[in-house]
Order: structure tokens, then sequence, then C-alpha cells
């Protein structure tokens, strides 16, 4: 992926500027832009990469080797003076810099010396810097130790300093005036052409990585350091880190660009991220998308799940912490792992990093005790493990060195693992040669030596010598015995935890995401370019700022191709009977109005009428109800009456960090009780269309329960396929989009939308309120 940077975009629209002697190209494009279809989710800037709602589809992929490994580096404000927070800083920067043989240039205007090397008077000095041989040396990266980074950065820019790190706080995490100061400080950015971590963040960028740990590594992405210090810590049990992000405020760099471009790092075996609030939701998605398609696992702790934890969030860091439902389903959609604690992050993310790609999805259980095995087998079932029971064959070989009358079917129980002899060695590898497990977990509740001993021994022996994955929880909440710390956590294949549940998660995150990535196919790669012709006759029904009726609403769904009952729209009682024959019997008749929502609460809908009397004493009704009420109407309309299906509904909304999304879910009249829905981020397939409906509660209706026959599962996916495609073309102009209910008919007869509402943006982008 290494090479060349012409003909890609950078994150921020910046004017072009000439490269001066012995510079480096600015940050942009870390590789070479792939051919569509590719995996690596990057492309150049081309219009064609842009969708129908004129969002991009590939990352933009920061070259953060600059950063991370500089060449030259700028501490401006450096510092040696007793007892000022600056001096330990300075002290800290200048062992890092020789760690990663990065040259260092101090400036402090107040002094010629720091920690006796030779200061800089001013950051216009580094413009004119040169290495040991005379040649021009461009400053890599610039350390800001200034309350106020502004004036410095515009300085930056001049001495063409290619990333800075600002520490200073008191910006968007503070109020109001804290976020237009960090809007000064985006601009300045913008117009000195460099990249900017910060402001509010701190030194784990330049901690001390262990450097005698091989294997895969975890690259770690917080935007609080203090929450990555678990992750981190890691390394003292033989984990291997190879970068840690502090993405702070994210005034410029964000969580999606560390993401990106660790995503291609060869190193990187996966992904850590503790997130309290995302800048900007496309660029997420397209880096999500990155790392599936470079199968790089991605874990995230993601925080305002509550409006107490979204509150804290957003007054931590100043960014918009979005509809949590909305992240939920953005990242399952492509693949990040979410969990809840730091300690699963660290667990989840360590075993993903380190363990091969399974075999075989099929767990077994091998205890000490038929206690644990059938505790712990309970956990892993109801989490989704599958535990499958061990063929006759294999339950007489294992019987060969356990006691008859103990069960091996899966848990196994051994009674007390072998000790004087190999038996127990040959029970484990006797388990794991059979087909259908991919992993064996040994859940050891305590200390028993020396039988845990010897069984801790045994299962690092076999996982040293297998393909398939070893797991052990050491449940001593000690965690001193030799077998736990030299032992196991000795091992670079046995993956070891000390809970249950912190196991099971990894696990089956572990399979989970190997299921992902091995049939993963990019949305971006078949999103919509170019407007389609329903779109024009679709944007010819919508009127900026208002909520259209009912009968214009079923317009729309009709130039998408979504299926309306037949109906006309009638001002007259004599018009109503001629429709209702037209139409054919039975009919329903309803109120149409551009400020109805809730009809059937104010007894606007007609339903089962069978004769013209009854049509004519419907239409007097539903005209005087609405006189009554004061609901101005644009006509009554006779609907065809749909008596059979399961009633649904299909959303389109607008979040303020994913922009359109799609929901479907249970409908009727107790929809907003039920609250049975799946979330959908555009773009997406057929199969997340039919994941969503899989993630209802009441997936089961439309399997038919109780006699009644299966649902149009095929005609019900259109739909959601349509309002998506909906959703990116009318993006800017639709605000809201319900259809409720749209009665999904016996499976081959399709879908017909009985009622539909419809809200449209106002001229400033704002969408009215619904109608009552």
């Amino acid at each position: 992926m290494l090479g060349s940077t012409h003909g890609t975009l950078t994150t921020h629209s910046r004017p072009a500027r000439v490269v001066a002697c012995g510079e480096q190209p600015p940050p942009t494009v870390h590789g070479v832009p792939e051919p569509r279809g590719g995996d690596g989710g990057e492309r150049d800037g081309a219009a064609v990469d842009r969708d129908v709602s004129g969002r991009p589809l590939y990352a933009e992929v920061p070259d953060l080797d600059r950063f991370f490994r500089p060449r030259a580096v700028a501490v401006v404000g450096a510092s040696d003076g007793e007892g000022r927070p600056n001096t330990g800083i300075t002290r800290q920067l200048i062992a890092w810099a020789e760690r990663v043989g990065a040259r260092l240039h101090l400036v402090n205007p107040g002094r010629e010396k720091v920690f006796g090397r030779p200061c800089h008077a001013s950051v216009a000095d580094l413009a004119d810097l040169t290495d040991p041989t005379g040649h021009c040396e461009p400053i890599d990266l610039a350390v800001l130790l200034v309350a106020d980074p502004v004036p410095v950065i515009e300085q930056l820019g001049d001495a063409k300093v290619a990333f800075a790190v600002a520490f200073a706080s008191g910006f968007a995490e503070t109020g109001a005036d804290g976020a237009a100061a960090q809007d000064r400080l985006a601009e300045a950015v913008d117009r000195a052409g460099l990249r900017l971590l910060g402001p509010n963040t701190n030194l784990n960028a330049f901690e001390t990585f262990r450097e005698d740990l091989d294997g895969p590594a975890i690259a770690l992405i917080t935007q609080s350091g203090h929450q990555g210090r678990p992750v981190f810590t890691l390394q003292e049990l033989g984990i291997r880190l190879s970068h840690w992000a502090p993405t702070g405020n994210e005034a410029d760099l964000e969580v999606a660009d560390f993401l990106s471009y660790f995503a291609s790092r060869p190193e990187v075996g996966a992904i850590a991220a503790y997130v309290e609030g995302l800048k900007d939701g496309r660029s997420f998605l397209l880096a999500a998308d990155r790392a599936a398609r470079h199968k790089v696992p991605v874990v995230a702790v993601k925080v305002g799940r509550t409006e107490t934890g979204a509150r804290m969030a957003a007054s931590h860091t100043g960014k918009l912490t979005g509809a949590d439902e909305v992240v939920d389903a953005a990242m399952r959609q492509f693949g990040v792992i979410r969990v809840d604690g730091l300690d699963e992050l660290q667990d989840t993310a360590a075993l993903l990093a380190r363990a091969r790609k399974p075999i075989a999805e099929g767990v077994a259980v091998y205890s000490i005790s038929g206690g644990t095995g059938a505790h712990f087998s309970d956990l892993a079932t109801a989490a989704g493990l599958r535990l499958p029971a061990l063929p006759r064959a294999k339950q007489d070989e294992l019987h060969q060195w356990i006691p008859d009358y103990l069960s091996v079917a899966n848990p196994i129980d051994n009674g007390g693992h072998p000790v004087g002899d190999w038996r127990g060695r040959k029970i484990i590898d006797a388990i794991l040669a059979d087909p259908s497990i991919g992993v064996l977990i040994c859940p050891i509740t305590g200390p028993f030596p020396p039988m845990s001993d010897t069984l801790a021994q045994d299962l690092v022996d076999a996982a040293e010598r297998t393909d398939k994955l070893v797991c052990v929880v050491w449940g001593s909440p000690v965690g001193t015995e030799d077998a736990y710390r030299r032992t196991l956590l000795g091992s670079s294949r046995a993956a070891t935890f000390r809970t249950f549940a912190n196991c099971i998660t990894a696990v089956r995150a572990y399979l989970d995401h190997h299921r992902f990535v091995d049939g993963y196919r990019s949305p971006f790669d078949d999103a919509p370019r170019v407007l389609s012709p329903s779109a024009r006759k679709a944007q010819a029904l919508l009127r900026p700022g208002r909520q259209l009726s009912e009968h214009a609403a079923k317009q729309l769904l009709r130039a998408y191709g979504i299926r309306v009952p037949r109906e006309q729209l009638v001002t007259s009682a004599a018009a109503a009977v001629r429709a209702a024959s037209q139409v054919g019997y039975p009919v329903v008749m309803k109120a149409s109005g551009p400020q109805l929502a809730h009809k059937t609460e104010l007894g606007l809908v007609k339903v089962g009428l069978t004769s013209a009397s009854q049509v004519r004493d419907a239409y007097r009704e539903l005209t005087d109800i609405a006189r009554y009420e004061d609901v101005p109407l644009d006509g009554v309309l006779v609907c065809q009456m749909i008596e059979r299906g399961v009633e649904m509904v299909v959303g389109v909304t607008h979040d303020s960090l994913f922009g359109p999304t799609v929901t479907v879910g249970l409908g009727g009249v107790l929809v907003e009780v039920l609250r049975d829905v799946a979330v959908g981020v555009p773009p997406f397939g057929e199969d997340r269309a039919r994941a969503m409906l899989g993630e209802l509660r009441g997936h089961a209706l439309l399997d038919g329960v109780r006699g009644a026959p299966p649902a149009d599962i095929d005609a019900l996916v259109e739909v959601v396929l349509r309002a998506q495609r909906m959703a990116l073309e009318l993006g800017s102009e639709l605000a809201e989009l319900d259809i409720n209910p749209l009665v999904v008919l016996p499976r081959g007869q399709g879908a017909v939308a009985l009622d539909a509402l419809a809200v449209c943006h106002g001229t400033d982008g704002e969408s009215p309120a619904r109608g009552s």
C-alpha cells in the first residue's frame, strides 16, 4: 500500500502549495488509490467517488508515518524551569525523540538553552533548518506547549511543518465560547495546510512502548487518555501495542483518520478504541469499511448509551454523541465490535489481535468440575456460542482416560485432570482433533495445585501445537500463582482470561468477526452515484418546510415503485361514491391534509365500508370532524381495503451524525409503544436489509405464527431498499418519512403501504414540526 500520493484528496479542502527544497509532500493520503472493488477502500478524487448525496465513498487516509515516526520534531514552549509543567513534558519528549531516532529542535524566545540543548528564538527559525548533511530538514511534528496555539499554528504553516499537537484545554469541552475558539483553531489549521492532533489532548502518543514483544499488535485510539490505560498495560502481560492516538477534541485529526491509517499497518492485528463522540458519521463509516476490507478487527467502547452518559461525553469532548441506536446499528453494520467495559475492550482486542482464523465454529468446554462446566456452558450458550455434542466415537475415545460415569458429550467433565502421567494431554488433544471443534475453553475457577498447574501446562503445550484456539479462564482473584503468571501468560498461543463473561464476550466477537469479514462486500462499491428517474419525479412533489398530505406522500412512494392501495382523492360525497365503485368494495375512507399525522385518534379513518350510503355518511362525518378540529383538508381518500398481512413500519429519518437513516419494525397503531425497530445506515445492501429483519424481537410474525402463512419477506426487503434509495437521493430535501402500516402480504403477494407521512426540510435545512 505504500507509494505515491499523487491524485488523492486531503481530509480538508486546502489550496495546493509548492513543495520546498527537501520538503516532504503535505500529509494527505497514505498509499496508492486502489481500483474499485479492491480491499483498500481508498480512491482518487474523481467525481465518481461521491454518491448521489454528494458524500465521499472511500476513506482518505493521512500519512501518519510522519507523525508516529518523525525525522525532525520541534517543541514550542520548551522549558527546564523548576516546577513548571512544561519542564516534565519537555523531558519526556526529549527521551521519546531519542527512542524513535528523531532530531529534536527546541523553541523558546526567552531561553538560549533548555536542558543544555540549544533553543531557537522563534518558530520562523524552523523554516531554515538543515540536517547534519547540510540538506533542508522540514519539521514533521511540532509539539505546542503554549496556552493559545492559534498564532503558533499560522507560523508553523509558514515553516512548512507537517503535523502539530496542541495540549491546551479550554476549547469545545467548556461550552459555547470554547467551541468558538476551537472553530478559530480549526480555521487556522486549514489555512496553514498542516494536520493537528488536539486540542485538549495529552502525551499518550509519546509513551514508552515495549519493543521486546512480537506478534500482531494492538493499535489504540482514545478520546480520553486515562481510559486507555488498561489496554496500554496489556504490555505487562506480554501483549504488544504499536501506537496510541489520544485524539482529544478533534479540531482536525479524528478517530476515523487513525482508524483508517491503522487498518493497513502490517503490524496491527486489532484496533481498540474508546470513543466519546464521533466528529463525522460518514468518515467513521468509511474508516470502518476500510478496516473490514483489510480484515482488521475494530473493538470499541462508545459511551453515550444513556442520557447521562451522552451529556457527560459532550461536556468532555464537545462533540455530538448521536442517537445511540443509530451508532449501534452503524457499528454492527460495518463490523465494529462494540463492548461496554474497559476490561472487555482489553480482553477482546487482545484475543482478536493474536488468534488465528477459526477452522470451525464449535466450542468445547473442558473442566475439572461438572458444576463449572454446566455453569460456563449455560452462559456460553445464552451468549450465542454453539457447543456441539461430540460424536459417540469421540466420547468413547475420551472414556479411555475419563471414567464412564462422567459426561464427555460437551461440556467435558474430567473429574480431575490427570497429574501423574500422560493422560491429560491425550484428553486435550483428542478434543481438539474433533473437526466440529474450533475453540477449546477450560474454565479454572481457582488454583488447586498440583492439578491446576499441570492442567495449565498441558493446555499451553496443546495450544502451541494446534491451529485451533485454546482459551483458559483463570478465576483466582489473586493472580500471583506461577501457573498463571509464568505458564499461561508466558504463552503467546493460549488466550487467558480472568472472568467467564470476558472470555465468552471475546470468543463470540472472534467468531463473529471472522464470519463477517469472510463474507464482507463493501456497500460503498455499489452505492448509487447518479440520480434515478424516480428522484426527478419525487422532487416535483416535495414542498420545502411542509408536511405532505397522505395523498401526496403516497405519490412519493409510487415514484419509487413502492406499492400503495388503489385510491382516489375526492372533495364531495357524490365523488366518494363514484370512487368507491371504481376502487371496489369494501373501502377505507380517510381524511387527507398536510397537517394530519395521527388520523385514527381524531376519528378521521373509517374502515370496512360496503355500500354507497355508508360512503356518503362517512364522507360527511369525516369533513365535519375536520371542521370541528380546525384541520385543513385537501380532500378525502377512498382506498382499497387490504385485510390480510403483517403490519410493519418502514421509515426514513435524519441523524445528526450519519445523515439519512432507514428503520424497519413492527408497525400499526402501537409502533411507538412496541419500539421494535432496526436501523440501517445507508449505503447498505440486501444482506443488511435482511439482517435488520432478523434483529426484530417480533421477527417470528413474518415467518407465520398460529396458522398464519409466512409473509412476503422478499417484498419487505425490496421496500426497505427502495426507501434507502429515497433517503440517499432526497436526503437534503426529505427530513422524515413514515410508511405505517406497510402490510406485508403472504409470500409471493407483495407488500402494500396503507399510510404514509412525509416531512420536508425547510429552505434553511430545518424540518417543520409534524402535524398533530
